[in-house]
């Protein structure tokens, strides 16, 4: 059977380089720019998981292998923007250590999300509170402040009927008042309130806030946020998120601000997701992580410790992702109570992407993964006990035995023991060690992994394993 991501690194590919402690470092070779970077050290311990996406935006990084708040101001330091082909270290401080230390050896793992040019449509009814104001896709809230990024292309649908008489349109002041209608990048079509009736905008470079408005009445409107974030407001859930989602790959990234009561937040892809990762950026807790393997939704698994998996209804609220939200409980770790949160969303995509699980069998001649792709990366962590989250590449060392690992968890250098040696295939990984971590007789493990080729090109060619 043939897929529709013929090649992987379009989507995701590791980059190897060697630290110089040289200004603003440049990384290429990535083949794309990234929505989101994961960077460890690899023959220096010590040295932390660095993640940075688009969404929070350069240079605000977060440690897998701690329970530690955002670092919004870490100065000459860490990835000072995403670039082209790759990123740039920004010189000095810490996090350039952790990236850019002369002699030092590092693997970035970077994933395509929306990219720069995201693209949504908003359906906008008009309601009474107060007075009329505009509503976008049903959310419960009149006039929100919506994120609408530069690069990205927006379409306001206003042909539901009561938008009659309530053209919306942009400017740079609320109402519209004492400046003019704001035209660059806006285009429109129809009479609001008739059927193909929109408002769209594609943002332009360095555009201003802007504010959304109608041209007949004053009071119906909001601000609209054009930040370079490749991202964009999305209302499926209680709570207004936002998002930059890759719908072909399976991969988004969702910024939210808690309210400690149960409620669900929009994800923006097109399948429930199989894999969430949940970080509080405004405080110090752990990383919650769902995985549809787990026993249920009740259970959840922490990303920067070796526990098992535990029962804590109030994390996911018991309830498993539907095709447009994730539901989050009480927990202050994924829904503290006016808390800043970034999730990283992961579904199944044939050929590409697979979150699945495995049992082990104890024996040096390990079970065999299908994931129907020649995967290019693997995570994956042990459920029923302790074990660190191990993680596997094709770039580290390029041939099987696939020997080389790190740890999510830890801060560790890379080490090749074999305790997670594995073939790569053509259509799956083979564990080739004993490990508890890894193939413990009767022990059950989690994985994502992400495909270098599927099993079989669109074109119906069969891949082969190195």
């Amino acid at each position: 059977m043939a897929w529709t991501i013929n090649n992987g690194k379009l989507y995701f590919n590791t980059e190897l380089y060697t630290g110089n402690a040289s200004s603003s470092r440049n990384i290429t070779g990535v083949g794309f720019q990234p929505d989101w970077t994961w960077i460890k050290s690899r023959n220096t311990a010590d040295y932390d998981n660095m993640v940075t996406d688009v969404v929070r935006a350069a240079p605000k990084m977060l440690k897998t292998n701690s329970s530690a708040a955002e670092d919004a101001s870490p100065g000459a330091g860490g990835i000072g923007s995403f670039d082209s082909d790759g990123f740039t270290i920004a010189t000095g401080g810490i996090n350039n250590t952790n990236m850019n230390n002369n002699g030092t050896t590092y693997v970035g793992w970077n994933w395509l999300a929306a990219g720069t040019a995201p693209s949504n449509t908003y359906a906008v009814k008009v309601v009474s509170d107060s007075g009329n104001k505009y509503r976008f896709d049903d959310f419960g809230t009149n006039a929100v402040t919506l994120e609408i990024s530069e690069g990205g292309t927006f379409t306001f649908d206003q042909s539901d009927s009561s938008n009659n008489g309530h053209p919306l349109r942009f400017a740079t002041q609320a109402d519209g008042a004492n400046s003019s209608q704001y035209t660059t990048g806006v285009t429109t079509n129809g009479t609001p309130g008739n059927a193909g009736a929109y408002t769209r905008i594609t943002v332009a470079a360095s555009a201003p806030t802007l504010f959304y408005y109608c041209t007949n009445h004053t009071g119906m409107g909001g601000q609209a946020n054009t930040p370079v974030t490749n991202s964009f407001s999305n209302f499926a859930g209680t709570i207004k998120s936002n998002i930059s989602p890759n719908t072909t790959s399976g991969f988004s990234i969702v910024s939210y601000t808690g309210t400690g009561s149960n409620a669900s937040v929009g994800h923006g892809l097109n399948s429930a997701p199989k894999m969430i990762i949940v970080k509080s950026l405004g405080a110090a807790e752990s990383w919650f992580v769902y995985h549809a393997d787990l026993t249920s939704a009740t259970y959840t698994i922490n990303l920067d410790t070796t526990g098992a998996q535990f029962s804590n209804a109030s994390t996911w609220n018991s309830t498993a992702p539907s095709s447009s939200v994730f539901s989050i409980g009480t927990d202050a770790g994924t829904n503290g109570s006016s808390v800043n949160f970034i999730a990283y969303c992961f579904n199944d995509v044939q050929g590409y992407l697979k979150c699945g699980s495995y049992t082990g069998n104890g024996n040096a001649d390990g079970p065999f993964v299908h994931t129907g792709f020649k995967p290019s990366f693997v995570l994956g962590k042990r459920t029923d006990g302790a074990g660190g989250w191990w993680i596997l590449d094709s770039k580290r060392p390029g041939f099987n035995l696939t020997n080389e690992y790190l740890l999510a968890n830890d801060a560790q250098a890379e080490a090749s023991d074999g305790s997670f040696a594995s073939d790569f295939l053509a259509n799956g990984w083979k564990a080739r060690a004993t490990n508890g971590n890894f193939n413990a007789s009767g022990g059950t493990y989690i994985y994502m992994a992400f495909a270098e080729n599927p099993f079989t090109s669109s074109a119906g060619t069969p891949v082969t394993a190195r």
